[in-house]
């Protein structure tokens, strides 16, 4: 027969044992994973990512120089100055810049900060991950307690037919209750012109009016102060582009051949430019 107070006492102990078992083992997994990152100072450093969650710092990010663009240099002085007077804290525009692939809308983005930190001004650029659109307040209020100006990078952005994402983005661009501080401005790319399908039927096919719901969509365009197109290049374009990045990098060009590179992609771009010149820098024996 089992004494009471003795059966009491094992079961305590039993339980004792148990939960330090259980104490060990979760000191230990603490011990083996990483401790969560510290969140970058927005102060110091001129590039940055965000999460949805911490900013972290980045490494300079590799940039063509502004004589390389080819085609675009009207768009490319327009971004600049913009930019230039956003870093002098000056009167600025939150930038859209749209239009088709691979003419160099988001390299130049970087570029762009690139000379200006070049010519010292103080600049950081903020590249945003698109699934974290949401988490832009956090980012505003992470950002707003320092002075320096700062680019927040949304990259190849379309919104589809979520009414929610396009009022909340409206809403921060454009004096709602968490609009964005004085010392933000915005850069956003995309390849349609109005950030949202051409078709009414996309934009929302279960509205009541389809051409209220696109309305409401250009609207969010309309906040840009600042929009730049950039169109698909020529054939003379595109073989300046191909010239233009060889003779940076000391290599002998022939037309003929990027021409028939390009045939073989079915496009003439800046992107099948820079991809034409790095198969004749692995031709002919030269580094980038």
């Amino acid at each position: 027969m089992v004494v009471p107070w003795r059966r009491a006492f094992g079961y305590r102990w039993r339980m004792n044992s148990n939960d330090q078992s259980l104490a060990r083992i979760a000191a230990a997994l603490e011990r083996l994973a990483p401790p969560p990152p510290t969140a970058a100072d927005p102060g110091h450093g001129h590039w940055f990512g965000w999460d949805g969650h911490a900013l972290a710092s980045l490494p300079p990010a590799r940039t063509t120089p502004l004589s390389l663009y080819c085609g675009v240099e009207a768009q490319a002085a327009q971004l600049w100055e913009n930019s230039r007077r956003h870093a002098a804290r000056l009167p600025a525009h939150d930038v859209l810049l749209w239009g088709a692939r691979g003419m160099g809308k988001s390299s130049l983005a970087r570029s762009v900060v690139a000379d200006l930190l070049g010519n010292g001004h103080d600049l950081a650029l903020v590249q945003v991950m698109l699934p974290a659109l949401a988490t832009l307040p956090a980012l505003f209020q992470a950002l707003s307690g320092t002075s320096r100006a700062f680019l927040i990078f949304l990259d190849d952005v379309s919104l589809g037919a979520d009414a929610a994402e396009v009022h909340a983005l409206r809403s921060l661009l454009d004096g709602g209750v968490q609009a964005r501080p004085d010392n933000v401005r915005l850069i956003v790319t995309s390849n349609r012109r109005h950030l949202v399908p051409r078709s009414l039927a996309e934009n929302d096919a279960e509205a009541i009016n389809p051409r209220d719901a696109a309305d409401d969509h250009l609207a969010l365009a309309d906040r840009f102060g600042l929009r730049l197109g950039f169109h698909a290049c020529d054939q003379q374009t595109y073989l300046a582009i191909c010239a233009a990045y060889a003779q940076a990098h000391g290599l002998a060009f022939d037309p003929a051949a990027a021409l028939t590179w390009a045939a073989g992609r079915g496009a003439r771009s800046g992107r099948v430019a820079w991809q034409f010149t790095v198969e004749q820098a692995g031709g002919q024996g030269k580094p980038l």
